[in-house]
């Protein structure tokens, strides 16, 4: 039931892609403004609770709700799950961005992929050269195809629908509260940093093997171990440093921008460190950033119908 919910959502997904800013994250916005509200005093013991209520009762809901319906209504359950990961994941959150960057590097529209860049990561970018429009585009994806599909699928995979909530909660109630280094969050916010670091541990590690295994996997396990500890962050160093390897490509190194998320010059190589071994990214290395992302797809599920096969088999 596990693959059979995963296919079909996928499937629905790149028919009808859904509008998550409209649908998922302004509602989350609210709400995680709401719990802000009422209980950020910035103190580290109000952020524990706010999350509770923003992640942790939303996800007990949701399980106990899904577990009731497999045992007494299983289609509702099957349908439920199908629902929740339609919410939760999704290739077209970050695709429709990366397809038109290519094909304007393509066209050689530098300037219309800057504008589109800018547009999806929020970050002003007029002075990227075409190549750097082409590295940070790769990153961005590499990073969103993790956030947006492999890890919901993994939590999923292992928990149903709670577990693709969970994810998807805690990643959110992370980027709204856990990022912000303003003095009105103060400590507020640093248990959603940490909660997200250790429910994301695992499926970075997963995703960034997937990237090995479907690429050039000696490259990307040796960027992996010598490469990712010198990034700002320690799981997109991760998964950045894998993806580079198995790519074959260099990621990371200074740009010709302000750093707007890490509030560093974005041309200190402290900040953007050198990953990934071999030649500069261009749009080639843009298509085939798609073609490591399907294939890592096709090998999660490939292992998951091996475990269905295997479960089904023994039984």
């Amino acid at each position: 039931m596990t693959l059979l919910s995963i296919i079909i959502a996928l499937v629905i997904e790149q028919l009808q892609p859904l509008s998550i800013h409209a649908a998922v994250r302004g509602p989350l916005r609210q709400m995680a403004d709401s719990l802000s509200e009422k209980f950020n005093d910035g103190s580290h013991s109000h952020g524990v609770i706010a999350w509770i209520l923003g992640v942790a009762l939303p996800t007990a809901l949701l399980a106990a709700l899904s577990a009731w319906l497999m045992h007494t209504q299983a289609l509702l359950g099957f349908l439920l799950g199908i629902g929740v990961l339609y919410l939760t994941m999704g290739f077209r959150q970050f695709s429709h961005f990366f397809t038109d960057i290519h094909l304007s590097l393509r066209r050689g529209e530098v300037e219309q992929a800057r504008q589109i860049l800018a547009q999806w990561r929020g970050v002003s970018g007029d002075r990227l050269t075409s190549s750097e429009v082409a590295r940070l585009a790769i990153e961005h994806a590499l990073l969103s195809s993790h956030r947006y599909v492999f890890a919901p699928l993994l939590w999923f995979s292992l928990f149903g629908p709670a577990g693709a909530l969970l994810y998807r909660l805690a990643q959110l109630l992370c980027e709204y509260w856990g990022e912000r280094t303003d003095a009105e969050i103060g400590e507020f916010g640093q248990f959603s940093r940490q909660a997200f670091q250790i429910i994301d541990w695992i499926p970075l590690r997963v995703t960034a093997a997937f990237f090995a295994i479907v690429g050039d996997f000696e490259d990307a396990v040796h960027c992996w171990r010598t490469q990712a500890v010198r990034w700002p962050e320690a799981g997109s160093g991760i998964l950045l440093a894998s993806g580079a390897g198995a790519l074959g490509v260099r990621l990371g190194m200074p740009v010709h921008e302000v750093g707007q998320e890490l509030g560093q010059e974005a041309g200190d190589p402290d900040n953007r460190p050198e990953l990934g071994l071999g030649e500069d990214a261009d749009p080639d290395f843009m298509q085939s950033t798609i073609g490591l992302v399907w294939r890592s797809l096709v090998l999660g599920l490939a292992v998951l119908a091996l475990i269905w096969v295997s479960g089904w088999v023994g039984s």
